[in-house]
């Protein structure tokens, strides 16, 4: 193999003339009245190679096959005017062979790599190293290798130190979401891979690092959802003497300059900011999508004044009528339509769906018999609705209406791909409440974890008569509808971090025993801090114009956690569990008599 001297996306008509080396993929070939043409394809582009039959190697470009690794040397030429492809950077040229050398020979691969086709997602996994071969998927990882480098260069120029934390550390109380891997040295113990770095990038502002950042690994055992991984990659920092405005500040700066370095597009910003339950209230959702209106208007006022008798009693027991508008192509919405659209709605709690059409009719509506003409039309002038537009309402419990409507508003959007050309949409949504209860265990949770730091007056006043009045000092970052991460003001002292813990169900002896060492590292001198946290493969996949992750990760797992290329995860030896001191416990199924 002689040593390449360019590579298959550089070559241009200013190299005219010139010998060189190529190496890469037989990506198609044709035979044309003896002359052989085939393109050579490596990450960085395409170029035509031309083997004419006088050619020492012409007999071995005529057995080549798609996916043949060569090497080929030749002579740059111009392509005649008619042949040429402007459209690619080497379309203007192509390689006379003077000699080409078969590196490696490729069997008939079981999916195409040169261009998009229908395939299965298992077969793209399974054999995911041709997968990546494609053109969309280089581009995708070459994106995100620009995405990280323009990180890195932020934060370094923002005086950040980057600084590596442990895979292997401890596990958390809620442990059951870890990654447990076994000690041999010290048996019957183990680690824990980090769901974050949160507690020692917080020693670390202890440790008087003042500016920390990390683009990290992180692990979660849980059950995954479509657009989840076991393992995942976030933008982690966080800083000393910093207020929840400083991280939003520097955020939007770093998310700035990414946009401005990488794609070479500005985005609007300062972000707006929006609290929890104003998100919740006007687009049923905390992460909402703000390149589009559509608002959830609350109408309760005008079914309570009409004869709409079920209505009327889910007011009275405290629920709502809610509801939002589509200004365009809502008339357009056939019975069978809406009817899916109830089906969608009852996912999501809503016992059913009601219309409200602007036609040329004049307005027409599923609940028209219990409105006089002049509260309907009342109805829908607060609806905003004009000719052609279609409002959608819901009533029932405020929480369950809230989250029905958005899901509703989301999946509208979709389909009538409201957002397709508009400029991507950032937004902040802070004021989050501090805990959740849960009824399955019957305790408090923290909403985003123990660390962060209560609104104090009304921690102080409701700690042991209303956690749930309580907000945290808490914020997340949203693009177009998708969270891409979020943070927190940090607790740094140890008597409040005890009585959070404490709320959350932690007695003493488990404090001291899960997190003594943070709590003894608070007494010597802790700075307030603050950070946060952005999922680095969901930033790439919404630059990249993915709707999923996986499809900007190199080796994704599936749904269920498995990777289908090397059948992780898999049975280990007897002898290496021995070593570990380690039994695995087969699951048994229960009989047909419901005994185990």
């Amino acid at each position: 193999m002689k040593k390449r001297t360019h590579t298959c996306g550089e070559l241009q008509r200013t190299k005219a003339g010139s010998t060189v080396v190529l190496n890469g993929w037989v990506n198609r070939i044709r035979n044309l009245g003896g002359i052989i043409f085939f393109s050579l394809r490596d990450r960085y582009g395409v170029t035509q190679i031309t083997v004419h039959p006088d050619t020492q190697s012409y007999a071995l470009a005529a057995s080549l096959r798609g996916e043949d690794v060569v090497c080929v040397r030749g002579e740059v030429i111009e392509r005649p005017e008619e042949a040429r492809n402007l459209e690619m950077t080497t379309g203007e040229i192509e390689v006379l062979a003077q000699e080409v050398e078969l590196l490696s020979k490729a069997t008939t691969p079981p999916i195409y790599t040169n261009k998009e086709e229908d395939v299965t997602e298992e077969m793209r996994l399974r054999y995911r190293y041709l997968d990546l071969r494609k053109p969309r998927m280089q581009k995708n990882l070459i994106l995100r290798h620009q995405v990280a480098h323009a990180i890195r260069n932020f934060f370094d120029r923002e005086g950040f130190l980057d600084i590596e934390t442990p895979i292997l550390n401890k596990s958390t109380p809620e442990g059951a979401r870890d990654y447990l891997v076994p000690s041999r040295m010290k048996p019957g113990k183990v680690y824990a891979l980090p769901q974050s770095p949160q507690i020692l990038k917080q020693l670390l502002m202890i440790a008087g690092t003042d500016r920390y950042y990390q683009i990290a690994k992180c692990f979660r055992d849980e059950d995954l959802r479509a657009d989840r991984q076991p393992e995942f990659t976030q933008i982690d920092y966080e800083m000393s003497f910093a207020t929840e405005e400083d991280v939003m500040e520097l955020t939007e700066a770093m998310l700035t300059q990414v946009f401005r370095a990488v794609k070479g597009v500005e985005i609007s910003h300062p972000f707006p900011i929006i609290s929890f339950e104003q998100a919740m209230n006007e687009y049923g959702t905390d992460k909402p999508d703000i390149r589009y209106d559509m608002k959830l208007q609350e109408v309760s006022e005008y079914f309570q004044k009409s004869s709409f008798a079920i209505a009327k009693d889910i007011l009275h027991q405290g629920g709502v009528v809610k509801g939002f508008t589509l200004s365009e192509n809502g008339t357009t919405y056939s019975r069978k339509t809406i009817t899916e659209l109830e089906t969608f709605v009852r996912q999501y709690g809503a016992e059913g769906l009601m219309t409200m059409k602007y036609g040329n009719e004049g307005i027409q509506s599923s609940f028209q018999k219990y409105f006089s003409p002049e509260s309907l039309h009342s109805l829908s002038a607060r609806m905003n609705m004009s000719q052609g537009a279609m409002a959608f309402l819901i009533m029932g419990e405020k929480e369950t209406v809230n989250t029905a409507l958005g899901a509703l508003r989301t999946h509208i959007a979709k389909r009538e791909k409201i957002t397709n050309n508009r400029p991507d949409a950032f937004l902040w949504v802070n004021r989050f409440p501090m805990f959740h209860y849960d009824e399955e265990s019957k305790r408090y949770i923290a909403e985003h974890h123990p660390f962060t730091l209560p609104v104090m007056d009304e921690f102080n006043r409701w700690n042991h008569q209303d956690p749930l009045r309580i907000h945290a000092h808490a914020y997340d970052v949203v693009m177009n509808g998708w969270e891409l991460g979020g943070g927190s003001v940090r607790i740094h002292d140890s008597e409040t971090q005890k009585k959070v813990f404490t709320l959350l169900g932690l007695d003493e002896t488990d404090q001291k025993e899960k997190f003594g060492f943070l709590l003894e590292a608070f007494l010597y001198g802790t700075p307030p801090h603050a950070g946060c946290a952005l999922g680095l493969d969901r930033l790439v996949a919404l630059m990249a114009g993915e709707e999923y992750i996986r499809e900007v990760i190199a080796f994704p797992k599936t749904t269920t956690g498995t990777c289908l290329m090397t059948g992780a995860p898999s049975e280990v030896p007897e002898d290496q569990l021995r070593i570990l001191g380690l039994e695995v416990l087969s699951n048994r199924r229960p009989s047909k008599e419901g005994v185990s």
